[in-house]
C-alpha cells in the first residue's frame, strides 16, 4: 500500500511537473467516453421522451385555445357585420325622416303574419308611443304600409302589397292619378283603372298622390315592371314592383302630421 501510494504520488508530481502523462489521459479519456456515453443514455432518453410528450400536450392545448379564441373572434365579426348593417339601415331611415319632414319615430319588425293570405307584420310601438289607427309606415326607399291594429307596446302594419289594400299613386314621370291595388304577392302591385290609352311605360316610377291625406305626397311606391294591352279592353294590364324592402326590412318609420287634414283625422280619434 505504501508502495502504492508513493508510486502515485510520483505520477502526479512526475505529471504536474513535466506533463509527461497527457497522451495516456487522452488515450484513457476516448477508451472511457463510450463507457459514460452508455452510462449516461436512460436518463438522456427519459429526458428526451417527456420533453417530445411536454410538447405535444402544450401543442394540443396551445391548438385548443386558438381554436377557442377563433370561433370567439368569428362570433364577434358576425355581431359587428350585423351591427355595421343595423347602422347603414338607420342612417338610411334617419335620411329619409329628413326628407319628409314630418315628425317620425323608428320601430322594430317583431315578427310576421304567418297567413298566407295576408301581407301583415308586427312591430315594437304602439299607443303607449303615440301610434294610431291608419298612420303611414315607411322604410327608407318608400310606402310600405299603414298601421291597422294598435297595441299598447306593438302594432299590426297592413302591407301596400295585401289584397285588400289600394293606395293613390300618380306617375311621376307625367302626373297621372291611379290607384295601386296591393295583388297578395310580396313582389307585385297591380294598377286596374288605366285606360288603354294611358301614357305609361315599363320603368314608370310610382309615387305617392297625396290624396285623401294618408300618405305623404311625393313619396316612391313601386315601379312599373309589367305594361300589356290587349285589343278590345279598356283597360290595360299594368304591374309594378314596390320599391320598399318590404321582405327584408327590420326597421321602420312611423309617420305624423303628413298634411291639415291628417292632423284633423288624428285629432278626431284622439
Amino acid at each position: 500500500m505504501l508502495l502504492a501510494i508513493g508510486f502515485s504520488i510520483g505520477l502526479i508530481w512526475t505529471d504536474h511537473r513535466y506533463g509527461q502523462l497527457d497522451g495516456l489521459r487522452t488515450v484513457l479519456s476516448a477508451v472511457v467516453a463510450p463507457l459514460h456515453y452508455l452510462a449516461d443514455l436512460p436518463s438522456t432518453l427519459s429526458r428526451t421522451l417527456e420533453k417530445r410528450f411536454s410538447d405535444k400536450a402544450v401543442l394540443r392545448q396551445e391548438n385548443a385555445r386558438l381554436h377557442r379564441e377563433n370561433l370567439i373572434l368569428q362570433a364577434r365579426l358576425q355581431k359587428l357585420e350585423a351591427l355595421e348593417m343595423e347602422n347603414i339601415r338607420l342612417r338610411d331611415l334617419l335620411d329619409s325622416s329628413f326628407k319628409i319632414g314630418n315628425r317620425v319615430l323608428i320601430a322594430e319588425l317583431l315578427s310576421v303574419d304567418l297567413d298566407p293570405y295576408r301581407q301583415v307584420i308586427l312591430i315594437d310601438k304602439g299607443s303607449d308611443s303615440g301610434v294610431f289607427l291608419g298612420q303611414p309606415v315607411l322604410d327608407a326607399h318608400a310606402v310600405m304600409g299603414q298601421v291597422i291594429r294598435v297595441n299598447p307596446f306593438s302594432a299590426s302594419v297592413l302591407l301596400i302589397t295585401d289584397a285588400t289594400h289600394s293606395l293613390p299613386v300618380q306617375i311621376n314621370r307625367n302626373g297621372l292619378y291611379t290607384i295601386a291595388m296591393g295583388t297578395g304577392m310580396i313582389d307585385q302591385l297591380k294598377l286596374p283603372y288605366l285606360q288603354h290609352i294611358a301614357d305609361v311605360k315599363v320603368g314608370d316610377l310610382l309615387v305617392t298622390s297625396g290624396l285623401g291625406g294618408r300618405f305623404p305626397a311625393g313619396y316612391p311606391v313601386a315601379r312599373i315592371s309589367r305594361v300589356e294591352r290587349t285589343a278590345g279592353q279598356p283597360f290595360a294590364t299594368v304591374i309594378a314592383e314596390p320599391t320598399a324592402r318590404l321582405d327584408r326590412a327590420r326597421e321602420v318609420l312611423l309617420v305624423w302630421n303628413l298634411s291639415p287634414l291628417a292632423q284633423t283625422r288624428e285629432k278626431e280619434e284622439k
